[in-house]
């Protein structure tokens, strides 16, 4: 009777002791998924449903927009002119050269000192300083480079583009010369159908390009292929310490396959209706049709 005892108390124990490790697990999971709402954008929660509320309408006919790290916000006009909001959503500068470089297909304001406006139909690079006024004009047909597919700024103040002609990343100073290339991708991947960028993301010291029917990869500094994650379908990328986020035409996601953190989210409206869609600090912003509207969530 005694040992039946003993046996039965080693059984509760056992189970006590699971139960404490699934409560332990639980707990450290929410944890982690709490801390990637912190990273950034407060951008994920433990709710599938993300309720947002409408909170301002910019209307106008804008064909982009963008968002520098001090709050500023970038409306593309659908005739090429840029309007720069500050955080009080008061215009503080126009860019009104519409017309001498074609039309403007991105831009890029990672430093809101230095602006990057490019034009790829006619293969031009824009500077401009934070009243948008042009700094310097980088015409790469004069450096042999005549089809881009994406820009991207560097950190170290350069500029980060991929030919599509020779299927090489490159990186060029602020006058176009070329610093560094990488080998033509269609070797480096031995892939006849080679990989072509939407986004190229300069973050933290790592290069990360992505392709929707691909995904990313990932580049060192020097140029060197690092590593690669298949999550295709995917717009309005971003990278933010070390998480891989962005959207398809239903969920949220983010992403952090070095610890196999994987995390989404859905919310009450229809993103299938908005051309574009940027998060930050809680607040979402929907390119529509007729403008864009400022989302808070609850």
């Amino acid at each position: 009777m005694f040992l039946l005892n003993r046996n039965i108390q080693a059984l509760l124990f056992i189970s006590l002791f699971s139960i404490c490790r699934i409560e332990a697990k639980s707990l450290t999971n929410y944890t982690t998924f709490n801390n990637a709402i912190d990273v950034n954008t407060a951008y994920f929660q433990g709710d599938s449903m993300h309720r947002l509320v409408l909170m301002k309408t910019i209307k106008g006919d804008f064909k982009d927009f963008s968002m520098d790290n001090l709050g500023n916000l970038y409306l593309i006009f659908s005739t090429n002119q840029i309007k720069k909001l500050d955080t009080n959503l008061d215009s503080v500068a126009i860019f009104n050269d519409t017309k001498r470089f074609g039309d403007l297909f991105t831009i890029d304001v990672s430093n809101p000192l230095k602006v990057l406006v490019f034009y790829k139909d006619f293969a031009t690079v824009l500077m401009l300083d934070r009243q948008l006024n042009i700094k310097n004009v980088i015409d790469l047909r004069q450096q042999n480079i005549f089809q881009v597919a994406a820009i991207s700024q560097s950190n170290d103040n350069n500029v980060w583009l991929f030919d599509e002609v020779e299927y090489k990343l490159k990186k060029i100073d602020n006058y176009g010369k070329l610093l560094m290339e990488t080998p033509d991708f269609r070797l480096l991947f031995n892939d006849s159908h080679a990989f072509i960028p939407k986004y190229i993301i300069d973050n933290n010291n790592l290069l990360y390009l992505y392709h929707q029917n691909v995904g990313w990869k990932v580049f060192d500094y020097y140029g060197g292929f690092k590593t690669q994650y298949s999550f295709p379908n995917w717009t309005d990328v971003s990278v933010v310490d070390g998480f891989l986020k962005g959207h398809d035409q239903n969920n949220f996601f983010a992403e952090r396959p070095k610890v196999l953190q994987s995390f989404k989210f859905t919310t009450n409206l229809d993103l299938k209706r908005a051309k574009k869609i940027l998060v930050k600090q809680n607040i979402y912003y929907f390119l529509t049709k007729d403008g864009v509207e400022i989302y808070n969530s609850l």
